[in-house]
């Protein structure tokens, strides 16, 4: 009953009109980021870091709660109308989606796509709203090495998990872990990798990492690959009774259930996050699927879209469990929203919910409310997302150039900072160019030092016995899910490979079959 009394709390203080517009804001700018392709959440997260600093800390966590569940929205329009996934965990929408879409039945599409989302995060946010104060509540007794310990398993298992190499996913992880050590050393006051440059002695900033590796970086990986030419968008019909018939209801409720069941539990562990969530769901709607939809597989079923989208914003619901509970990120959105966190002076863990409870459940309730508002938005206002699909993109990734070299400099008004920004940029773009994860890199900036931090404080409290790090109970139990995780993870992504190689064949076949 606590609980519910603080969500309803939260609600008070989430729908007064001015939380209730910074949510429209963030669940706008995030669908209109999904709908674009190769600019996403995580993006957009870094971008209005620096611009959000003169907004008090609910309203800019709500702003980028907002971004980050729209952002899970939108992606299904691009990949439906244009068969360009706006995220990679769009992927499997757009193999369905976009074969309904030229078949005449985009509409049913993109609504089943739109429900499935709205059924789904409501469910995996009610999920949060019960697990995590259980959770928080359990981790206030744990010690510095359960949190080494903690981070240890975050490093592992993202590095490992995210991206198509083990050992490029461990590259990223290093570099991120060296750049979070840069700076001033806080026992001994000993600069380290500065190499003699005064605008390094404070370290160097995590918004200029995040905004560098996902900003530029990815705007000059993206920009490189454009081509010209006109964009074709299939058109979509008008009217709520296009929308979705009887069957498509019937046929899709289920998917939308079992993909929810899916996500929310993978969200919640570092195992590849929404990625792996969407296409284990699409491989389980196909093994599932009898009939006339096990034929209709590969040709436009509607429960190929219905099963990963809902997967899809699950998962992105479960990733705030340990976000929120143990500060602990596990995607590269969840990332920078615990580097927002720490700009205000905020440490996500199991403190969070007891000296920061109006703020945090005021952003679980306004999770609640962007989910309405982002069901009004995808669908009657589809005809709008059709015509931000076609911008032209010079212009879209020049104007993501500019915000973001302002927003560096604003951070403390030094044009060597944007010198960094660029630097990281480019190094963001080679990272892309050559299959390097930025995931990795990005966690292991934000979580290296606090890793530092909480090693020191074990070795001094067990005045230098390594022993200490692993004696603890939670820490030695951690190190064994970590070995479990590791498995689990790489047999969820050797899934995802063979699902993904499937569908390779299969477009492959369809291809030489038209010609």
């Amino acid at each position: 009953m606590d609980n519910f009394g603080e969500l309803m709390a939260g609600f008070a203080t989430a729908i007064q009109p001015e939380y209730l517009l910074y949510a429209f804001f963030g669940v706008l700018i995030g669908t209109a980021v999904g709908v674009l392709p190769g600019i996403g959440p995580a993006m957009t997260v870094a971008l209005l870091l620096p611009i959000t600093y003169s907004l008090e800390p609910a309203a800019a966590l709500i702003v980028f709660a907002g971004i980050y569940y729209g952002g899970m929205y939108g992606g299904s329009t691009t990949s439906i109308l244009l068969n360009t996934p706006g995220e990679s965990a769009s992927i499997v929408t757009a193999l369905e989606g976009n074969r309904m879409a030229r078949k005449g039945r985009g509409a049913s599409a993109l609504a089943t796509a739109a429900i499935g989302s709205f059924v789904a995060a409501s469910v995996a946010t009610l999920g949060l709203t019960l697990l995590a104060p259980i959770l928080a509540r359990w981790a206030v007794t744990l010690g510095p090495p359960d949190y080494f310990a903690l981070m240890i398993v975050a490093f592992l298992t993202v590095g490992a998990l995210l991206g198509s190499s083990v050992a490029r996913g461990m590259v990223s992880l290093a570099l991120g872990l060296l750049l979070g050590i840069v700076g001033t050393e806080v026992l001994t006051g000993q600069q380290r990798f500065t190499f003699g440059l005064p605008v390094l002695a404070d370290g160097i900033d995590v918004v200029l990492i995040a905004v560098g590796l996902f900003a530029v970086g990815e705007s000059l990986y993206v920009a490189s690959r454009l081509r010209g030419g006109g964009i074709e968008v299939i058109p979509v019909s008008k009217g709520w009774r296009n929308w979705m018939t009887r069957e498509d209801w019937s046929r899709s409720w289920r998917p939308w259930l079992r993909g929810t069941a899916i996500g929310f539990p993978i969200g919640t562990i570092p195992a590849g996050g929404a990625d792996v969530a969407t296409f284990l769901s699409y491989g389980a709607e196909k093994k599932l699927a009898k009939g006339r939809a096990k034929a209709e597989f590969g040709h436009g079923a509607i429960e190929g879209v219905a099963g990963p989208e809902a997967a899809n914003n699950a998962a992105a619901a479960g990733v705030l469990v340990p976000l929120l509970t143990l500060g602990l990120p596990t995607t590269a959105t969840a990332a920078i929203i615990l580097s927002a966190f720490q700009s205000y002076g905020i440490q996500p863990g199991p403190l969070l919910f007891q000296n920061q409870s109006t703020l945090v459940w005021a952003l679980i309730a306004s999770l609640y409310i962007g989910n309405i508002m982002l069901l009004v938005l995808n669908l009657p206002l589809v005809g709008i997302w059709v015509k931000v699909l076609q911008i032209p993109r010079p212009y879209l990734y020049a104007g993501i150039l500019l915000f973001a070299a302002l927003g560096a400099y604003a951070t403390k008004f030094n044009h060597l900072d944007v010198l960094i920004l660029l630097a990281v940029g480019v190094v963001g773009f080679l990272m892309r160019r050559f299959g390097y994860p930025v995931a990795p890199m990005v966690i292991g900036g934000i979580l290296g030092p606090m890793a530092e931090t909480q090693l020191r404080k074990t070795l001094a409290i067990s005045q230098g016995d390594l022993s200490a790090l692993v004696t603890s109970p939670f820490a030695a139990a951690a190190y064994a899910i970590l070995l479990v995780l590791l498995l689990l993870g790489l047999w969820l992504k050797r899934r995802q490979a063979r699902v993904e190689s499937r569908l390779a064949e299969q477009l492959a076949g369809a291809g030489s079959g038209r010609e």
